[in-house]
């Protein structure tokens, strides 16, 4: 069976480039995804695109795992793709869908943005982490950065309690499949936790196959080709080069590392969708990569492509 280096197998300085470049992949094709759900979400109802969404990713990466012929993780690994299956590639996204048609944007960025530090309190106390000081310091920041873009977009639509309470289980369900998946990447390659935990969100979504059909039948070519796109890249490129730097650092670093999609998603919003964004706005952004700079910026005493303390399977 092949599988990809483990974190020990490269050099330190070659680890935190390839790690620094998978999570930079990551953000920025998760920021791309809000700007595709905003087209598909008119057309899909919130299971039916969640579920569309992870057929095409699950395709792509069993295509890509049969190529590579890196077969099944070890049993080890399982308790950890089942947890974060459900939770963050099932769970998350179906609400996600959901409560983001229930309140305005800002609102829905500033709620879903504790997931991060849920991420770092979880990943202390479950995973034996940590908090260093600039972690906390640079998650403040870039919450503060959030909260000031949730605030400039809010107004551009309705709210709800039901919305808020969607959104916080959305932020909540992120934060335990990401502490989730942390021990399963130890037993097992990013492309293979990734493929699994897909699946397993997939069959957790089949219930809403009914809806699918029939909203596929009246969607417009354009929201059915987002909701493809968000399958093949936001979901099974960005979440196997997310687990590919998770495995390389901690879950809270990683964490205030999705910080940076409010800013892209401002930016991106301009160029591609013409909304110019507010002074307000853009300083929020600018907050948000200042936080992460300073959350990603090391210590004295802690080297390149460390690796965290060993973790107990995830509760």
């Amino acid at each position: 069976m092949t599988t990809l280096p483990s974190p020990a197998a490269a050099p330190p300085a070659a680890r935190d480039w390839r790690a620094t470049a998978a999570a930079s992949t990551t953000v920025v094709l998760w920021a791309s995804a809000f700007v595709s759900i905003r087209s598909a979400g008119d057309a899909y109802s919130p299971g039916a695109l969640a579920l569309g969404r992870l057929l095409a990713g699950s395709l792509a990466l069993g295509t890509l795992l049969l190529v590579r012929r890196e077969g099944l993780p070890s049993r080890a690994a399982w308790p950890g793709i089942v947890w974060s299956g459900l939770l963050w590639f099932g769970l998350y996204m179906v609400v996600l869908n959901w409560g983001e048609q229930q309140v305005d944007a800002g609102t829905a960025a500033m709620v879903v943005n504790i997931g991060p530090l849920l991420i770092a309190l979880l990943g202390a106390r479950l995973l034996g982490e940590g908090l260093p000081r600039r972690l906390v310091l640079g998650m403040a920041v870039s919450f503060a950065g959030a909260a000031v873009v949730g605030l400039s977009m809010s107004g551009h639509g309705g709210s709800s309690v039901l919305g808020v309470l969607l959104c916080l289980l959305a932020a909540v369900a992120y934060a335990g499949g990401v502490v989730g998946q942390k021990p399963a990447l130890r037993h097992g390659s990013a492309l293979q936790i990734t493929t699994f935990g897909c699946l397993a969100g997939t069959v957790a979504c089949l219930p809403f196959s009914g809806a699918l059909v029939s909203d596929a039948a009246d969607a417009p070519l354009s929201a059915t080709l987002n909701m493809v796109y968000l399958g093949l890249f936001p979901t099974a490129l960005a979440f196997t080069t997310w687990a590919y730097a998770l495995a390389r650092t901690t879950a809270g670093r990683m964490g205030a590392t999705t910080y940076a999609v409010p800013a892209l998603v401002v930016l991106m919003s301009w160029l591609l969708l013409d909304e110019v964004p507010a002074p307000l706005t853009v300083g929020g952004g600018l907050l948000c990569l200042a936080g992460v700079a300073v959350s990603r910026k090391r210590t004295g005493g802690e080297q390149p492509g460390e690796a965290p303390p060993a973790a107990p399977h995830p509760p």
